[in-house]
């Protein structure tokens, strides 16, 4: 208790002790001073009265250390260490060097506005090219597919660009009299050949893509989703084949739109999960190259619609088959009537032979 006691008064003394002459010079100092001193905050004045720190800023004490030591003015150069410091060889960085490290942080001025970077005219078409290459990369179709996929449309490129060449020989005939490789009427029996087999092949392609549609729902892939989904592949085959009965411009333009809206029903697909992630993808560029047969097909047709005969359709082939029958028809009614005649003729003259 008492050693407490002690403890306590000793405190006090010394606090008292170190207080004071504090309060002293601070009331005998300058009134700027006494008037920043007041605005400190009360903790920082209680913690510098009741706990002064034993360590000063470092401008005051280098400060003090040129002032008081003499010989050694604050600003003394030691030239030894600078000549040593020259002597070093700067190692070569030419990597880490650019026109803005060695330029601009010397002769940049802070808060001038830098000027605008020049525009370049060609970012959009850059962007774009990027895109069609990430697009046509097909990084992560799988290799069999893509393979035997463009395999599989090769043959009906290979259709429309025989059809744009036989439309280049036969007008090539009309103007000169004469084909280059062919003449211009085996030409126009070799399109009538070609069309046909385009607009069949076009037709399998479309029923087999919807097709696909009925083996992904027996493998359950992303579910199980009924009618929806077999219908994809009841439609395709609906569409396709009717086509075939059409004339060759109009059935080109039905599977050109029947080759759409399949891509359409597959972007969807793989959009809700039906299909591979990767099939919108490779379906779009299957779908760009046949588009693009059929529009080459039609653009060399339309080239020669007035020079070539139009090829006989199914309902031209009905026709000249009921005419070719009605032709029968009245052959043998006249033979008929011939014999009937003939027989009538023969009955009366062996009746006046007879008299």
């Amino acid at each position: 208790m008492l050693h407490n006691r002690a403890t306590s008064s000793l405190m006090r003394s010394l606090l008292s002790s170190s207080i004071s002459p504090t309060r002293s010079a601070s009331l005998n100092a300058p009134k700027s001073f006494r008037f920043g001193h007041c605005l400190r905050p009360l903790s920082l004045q209680q913690s510098s009265f009741l706990f002064p720190s034993p360590h000063k800023p470092t401008g005051l004490s280098l400060q003090r250390y040129a002032s008081t030591k003499p010989g050694t003015p604050y600003d003394h150069i030691d030239t030894k260490k600078e000549a040593k410091e020259a002597a070093k060889e700067i190692p070569k960085t030419p990597e880490e060097v650019s026109p803005e490290s060695s330029v601009r942080h010397i002769f940049h001025e802070e808060g001038v506005v830098e000027r605008e970077k020049e525009t370049d005219m060609l970012a959009g078409v850059k962007q774009d090219l990027e895109t069609i290459k990430d697009t046509f990369s097909l990084k992560d179709v799988p290799r069999e597919a893509l393979y035997i996929g463009m395999a599989g449309v090769l043959p009906y490129l290979a259709t429309s660009l025989s059809t744009v060449y036989l439309a280049w020989d036969i007008n090539h005939a009309a103007e000169t009299g004469s084909g280059f490789l062919v003449s211009g009427q085996t030409a126009e029996l070799l399109l009538h050949i070609v069309e046909p087999l385009q607009i069949g092949y076009g037709a399998v392609i479309i029923s087999f893509l919807g097709a696909i549609h009925w083996g992904l729902e027996w493998a359950k892939y992303g579910g199980q989703h009924g009618y929806r989904r077999y219908a994809i592949g009841v439609v395709a085959p609906a569409v396709a084949w009717p086509t075939t009965l059409l004339p060759v411009e109009y059935a080109l333009i039905a599977q050109f739109c029947a080759f759409t809206f399949l891509y359409f029903a597959d972007a969807r697909a793989t959009v809700r999960g039906w299909c591979p992630h990767w099939y919108a993808t490779y379906r779009f560029v299957l779908t760009f190259i046949v588009g693009a047969s059929i529009v080459i097909s039609l653009i060399g047709r339309g080239q020669i619609a007035d020079k070539v005969g139009k090829l006989p359709g199914p309902a031209d082939r009905l026709k000249a088959l009921r005419d070719s029958q009605m032709e029968n028809l009245e052959k043998e009614e006249k033979e008929r009537r011939a014999k009937i005649v003939s027989k009538d003729e023969e009955e009366e003259v062996e009746e006046e032979d007879a008299e």
